[in-house]
């Protein structure tokens, strides 16, 4: 196992150092002082000492440590010193416009968990479809760059966040229907189940409900569990099915209007030519998760893709991947569901684990919405939560005739070494593609570099766009991770250990 104590002096990082000897005199406090007013110095600058001097102290400094470079072309010092070390490179588009991306409150527990945590601007839908061709270019640049390479891509910037809301509630208010359904508790609706409730709920004959139960597929004794009433019961779906109903309840409220459904269409669209163009260039998709109320129609899409692209019959491996943010409560139950469609529909089964990005919002809005937090309470419970959930997936994948694989993007080192032992253990190779450690780029190097050193699968997130665009992109990273610049000063702490040992060797 690599010894990451050693890795602090041995893996400092060229970059890390000159940042290093420009902040090292800075105190945490002074750091969080100067991300908080970013913005207006960053404008205050543009405006008294002009774009050209502004930038290029950015790319001496903050810029400069994360973000690789402008466009494709110029990134590719950095990825090339990456592969060097053994660490391969996720992509990701970072440049926007300023106002872009919608400021959400956001704490991280691990900076690595949600390298962007923002939501994009719906103004139209033209707007989306220039997301699109941004998203495979980034794509593209994957398979030009990387032979195993990512390319990260947020389901915001394909719609209308509040699309995604409401689509997210009416796939919640359809499954809160299953459990109308399922009235004795036991997971799975039988025939007698489902006409007794569909007289209580619906209008129609004999005949209308017996195709409505044909239509779920139930099983070989006529019953139908979750998995299939998730899989059959889309979002589109709801408009026909509620007009059925004797009352207008939950479930009717959250059907989406016809023109709701055509941008739903679209965006399904939009994800099947990113997933396209990965399958066409021999590269996967990590799709980023993000708030709660918009996750089960992330989750929705996402479950599509993988059984199209993922299909054993089209791939060898997982093109795309979905993300676990495990300081959610229902993470776990999440994740051997997904497994267990996977089986079912035969598919390749790739998952991105991460913490949390979004702590301090998602409690902010539980509590407005007068309903339970979906996170937990206590550190220690996420803590917890991501290791089991490393540890299920790997003997999961030692028993499966599929591929699975994980991206684990964390910088808790205590994780990271688990997961080694319980590789280890179960005889996973360190350079089997099953399991992938992911950090961000200018943070957590003592981690990166000696993974790739000791020849394990260690990624950078590798953030790239024009100065000018990208650094919203780097404010915003910064005041939604808090932990961020807490990471900062432990590596400014192994920076300055490193300074002093060759000031006296």
């Amino acid at each position: 196992m690599p010894n990451f104590a050693d890795a602090k002096i041995a893996y400092a990082t060229q970059s890390n150092m000159e940042l290093g000897r420009a902040l090292l005199s800075f105190s945490l406090c002074q750091i969080k002082t100067l991300v908080k007013y970013a913005n207006p110095l960053l404008t205050l600058s543009r405006f008294l000492l002009g774009d050209r001097f502004t930038d290029a102290a950015l790319k001496a400094t903050l810029y400069g440590h994360f973000v690789a470079g402008e466009d494709e072309v110029r990134i590719q010092p950095k990825v090339r010193v990456l592969e060097y070390a053994g660490i391969g490179s996720i992509l990701d588009y970072a440049a926007e416009e300023e106002g872009q991306g919608v400021v959400t409150p956001a704490t991280s527990v691990d900076p690595a968990s949600q390298p962007i945590a923002r939501v994009y601007d719906y103004t139209c839908e033209a707007k989306c479809d220039r997301h699109l061709e941004t998203f495979k270019s980034c794509i593209q640049a994957v398979a030009n760059l990387e032979k195993d390479g990512y390319a990260a891509v947020k389901i915001t910037a394909l719609t209308n966040p509040d699309l995604l809301e409401r689509m997210s509630k009416a796939i919640v208010e359809a499954r809160n229907l299953f459990a109308k359904f399922d009235s004795n508790g036991d997971g799975m609706i039988s025939r007698h189940e489902f006409a007794q409730t569909f007289r209580v709920f619906f209008k129609g004959e004999d005949t209308k409900l017996s195709n409505m139960l044909e239509e779920l597929q139930p099983d070989q004794n006529g019953n139908v569990d979750y998995i299939m009433w998730s899989m059959m019961l889309a979002p589109g779906d709801l408009p026909r099915i509620c007009a059925g109903c004797r009352e207008v309840g939950p479930l009717a409220l959250a059907a989406p209007t016809d023109e709701e459904v055509e941008l739903i269409e679209s965006m399904f669209r939009r994800g099947h030519a990113l997933a396209q163009e990965a399958a066409q260039c021999g590269s996967s998709v990590l799709i980023d998760a993000e708030q709660y109320r918009y996750q089960p129609a992330i989750d929705n899409l996402v479950l599509d893709l993988q059984r199209t692209f993922n299909a054993t019959s089209e791939s060898k491996f997982p093109i795309v991947y979905n993300t676990y943010q495990c300081y959610l409560k229902d993470s776990m139950e999440r994740l051997k569901t997904d497994l267990e469609r996977s089986e079912r529909f035969d598919y390749h089964f790739g998952a991105k684990l991460v913490r949390g990005a979004y702590l301090e919002s998602e409690r902010e809005l539980a509590e407005k919405a007068k309903v339970p937090s979906p996170v937990y309470t206590e550190l220690e419970e996420t803590h917890q939560c991501y290791n089991e959930a490393v540890e299920f997936l790997l003997e999961y994948s030692t028993q499966s005739n599929k591929k699975v694989e994980l991206m684990l993007a964390t910088h808790n080192q205590e994780s990271i070494e688990k997961a080694i032992e319980v590789m280890n253990r179960l005889g996973v190779h360190r350079q089997d593609s099953t399991v992938s450690f992911g950090q961000l780029l200018g943070m957590a190097d003592h981690l990166s570099f000696n993974l790739g050193r000791h020849g394990y699968r260690a990624y950078k997130y590798v953030p790239y766009g024009e100065v000018k665009e990208a650094m919203p992109y780097l404010i915003r990273r910064a005041n939604e991770n808090s932990s961020l610049a807490g990471g900062a000063s432990r590596e400014m702490a192994m920076i300055g250990q490193e300074l002093k040992r060759r000031a006296f060797c």
